[in-house]
């Protein structure tokens, strides 16, 4: 998607930094398809707020007199301007400021020195977002105004209905981003009914297992991954292995998926819901391990939901045998040694043993 499509008019961005020659920088990546309005100070920020609308603000973090912490706070507590999306702009690489900065409301981080056409992607996939999120809320209007013209709709299948907009929207939003259709592909939800009609086969965990909506646990098991739009691409796409500190910014995506999906429920009026109880689970739980070595909260054997400890081996067999920017894709067999070697350390056994006899459904080409 271009930023400049023939006959639209041009997307506003403002860029705040004190910093003239960073501004110059950003102004020529940016200018060619944006309408670029550069600004030295957040005091000058808000004294143009009220006469232009940018789509997007990219506002250092670091300035005199009044910071980006400081200024997105005041720019998420004013109606007229708590929209629209704020990138931050820092040569910090540190984790706590990249979660600090993700709580205030800011939707993603671009690291200094600035490189062209990482900057441009990003601002172009945040705009594409922004936009996803105005069609994600008109369809909730559009669906609010049709309970009042028709029959209520019963609650899971409204929360389907405003899931299925969110869940496509993000799907487009991830294999722009050059992660592939992560969302929506079928392979989760189908892989979660493999494992949960073996369990019940067996005889296990039937007092949680009776009480599931399989259906909507199955669709709400592909948001697991929601968080990884908060990971900058140059860690989420980088060819080798991450950094200590990077890593430490990965597994922010737990937490941030969770967030996101809590925000969610109570934007669709609907955080009573199944769905989403089942998608904060599977995004918050999906990394921890039954020996307790997991994140985020190093959870231990049954004290992970279930939920948790499905998506642990959903997730690992997926990352084997998928193409991701670091390795090619692992054989079906070596992925399913590996979980099995995960007996018990990584893995609930109980799902272990069931994997082991099902795993022939999970290879893509019996499920897609």
């Amino acid at each position: 998607m271009n930023g400049s499509d023939s006959g639209k008019e041009k997307k506003r961005i403002m860029i705040v930094d004190d910093n003239v020659t960073n501004l110059m920088f950003a102004k020529t990546s940016l200018s060619d398809i944006y309408d670029v309005f550069t600004v030295p100070s957040a005091a000058k920020l808000f004294a143009l707020l009220p006469d232009i609308s940018p789509h997007l603000i990219l506002l250092d973090v670091t300035m005199p007199e009044m910071d980006g912490y400081e200024a997105i706070k005041i720019l998420k507590s004013d109606s007229r301007w708590e929209e629209i999306p704020v990138i931050f702009l820092t040569a910090s690489s540190s984790g706590k400021d990249y979660s600090e900065g993700l709580t205030l409301g800011a939707e993603d981080f671009i690291y200094k020195p600035f490189q062209p056409e990482l900057m441009l992607k990003r601002v172009e996939n945040l705009l594409e977002l922004a936009e996803a999120k105005k069609s994600i809320k008109r369809q909730k209007e559009l669906l609010g105004e049709a309970k009042h013209s028709y029959q209520p709709i019963p609650q899971d299948d409204t929360s389907r209905k405003l899931a299925i907009g969110f869940l496509s929207t993000l799907s487009d939003y991830l294999e722009n981003r050059g992660m592939g259709p992560v969302l929506l592909a079928g392979r989760t939800e189908k892989r979660l009914a493999f494992l949960v009609k073996g369990l019940i086969q067996k005889h296990h965990y039937e007092s949680t297992l009776d009480s599931w909506d399989l259906s909507l646990a199955g669709f709400a098991a592909e948001l697991h991954d929601l968080g990884k739009v908060f990971v900058p691409d140059s860690i989420l796409l980088k060819r080798g292995r991450l950094t200590a500190e990077e890593f430490d910014q990965m597994k922010l995506h737990t937490t941030m998926g969770a967030g996101l999906i809590d925000r969610s429920a109570l934007q669709s009026e609907a955080e009573g819901s199944e769905f989403w109880r089942y998608a904060r689970l599977f995004a918050l739980y999906h990394h921890e391990k039954w020996d307790g070595t997991g994140y985020p909260d190093g959870r231990k054997d049954n004290d992970i939901p279930l939920e948790g400890r499905l998506m642990a081996l959903i997730n690992v067999y997926d990352a084997l045998v998928s193409v991701r920017p670091y390795k090619k894709a692992f054989p079906h067999d070596y992925a399913v040694r590996i979980i099995l070697e995960g007996r018990g350390s990584h893995f609930d056994p109980k799902i272990v043993d069931v994997f082991k006899e099902v795993s022939e459904k999970f290879q893509n080409s019996d499920i897609e």
